[in-house]
């Protein structure tokens, strides 16, 4: 199991030195890129080096991706990520119907033939949104599944349970669309609410040791990300998170 750790979940926790090598002491040996860290590709790249951690995968919004394609692959071949994953689309800019699902999911597709070519694996992250039925009876992930064949799926779990969708089902039917996970967890509910209701993986209400158990058998998964969207204390979800991990699946990362 190959475990990594979500930068975004640090944003507000700087400097990038000190988490990166907090990170490093807590036992990851992977992270995962968003926006926020692409300033210095080269620079931030050094600091990885410096702490011994790699970054197998990265974030890059849609706009990077389609209108700026170059300077993401640059990015990317500075901070040596193999695995790009378009993470989010806003609301301004989010489809109503299946049609335009549908025309969404071929916009992936052909981002995603360009990512190929570059000897890269290219997929989307959901949130809860995707899992949302329409008012025409489509729901959008299926709608990108089915539209955008080709193209991988990075699965945040806990967002598909927030947005309605039983993930032990999504994982039966579509696993071998999953090469990536989130893994992050779920407050009680009434708990944790200044972390918007998030929790320490393995410490909230998401049954982790049999998702585990079922992404294994049943998907594609080469990564498994350790994401909390809004911590009060980035070391203490770290540290907690890959304990926790690391004695329910008795695997190093």
């Amino acid at each position: 199991m190959q475990l990594s750790f979500q930068l975004y979940s640090a944003r507000n926790f700087q400097p990038w030195p000190e988490l990166l090598a907090m990170l490093a002491e807590a036992g990851y040996a992977r992270v995962e890129g968003f926006g926020g860290v692409y300033e210095d590709p080269a620079g931030f790249r050094a600091l990885l080096d410096q702490n011994g951690l790699s970054m197998p995968s990265g974030h890059f919004s849609m706009d990077a991706l389609e209108n700026d394609f170059d300077g993401a692959m640059n990015t990317a071949s500075a901070l040596g990520i193999e695995r790009v994953f378009c993470p989010h689309i806003d609301v301004a800019s989010r489809p109503v119907d299946s049609a335009g699902w549908r025309d969404f999911a071929g916009r992936l597709a052909a981002i995603g033939e360009k990512v190929r070519a570059t000897g890269r694996r290219f997929g989307w992250h959901n949130h809860d949104f995707e899992f949302r039925r329409l008012g025409d009876d489509g729901v959008p992930m299926q709608i990108i599944l089915d539209a955008a064949p080709e193209i991988d799926w990075e699965a945040d779990i806990a967002w598909i349970i927030r947005g309605g969708g039983d993930p032990g089902e999504w994982i039966g039917r579509h696993g071998s669309r999953i090469t990536a996970v989130h893994v992050k967890d779920i407050a009680p509910e009434g708990e944790s609410m200044d972390e918007d209701g998030w929790a320490d993986v393995g410490h909230g209400t998401v049954d982790w040791a049999n998702l585990f158990k079922q992404l294994k058998a049943g998907s594609q998964t080469a990564l498994y990300v350790m994401e909390h969207d809004k911590p009060s204390d980035a070391k203490r979800f770290a540290t907690r998170s890959i304990d926790w991990v690391k004695k329910t699946v008795g695997q190093q990362a």
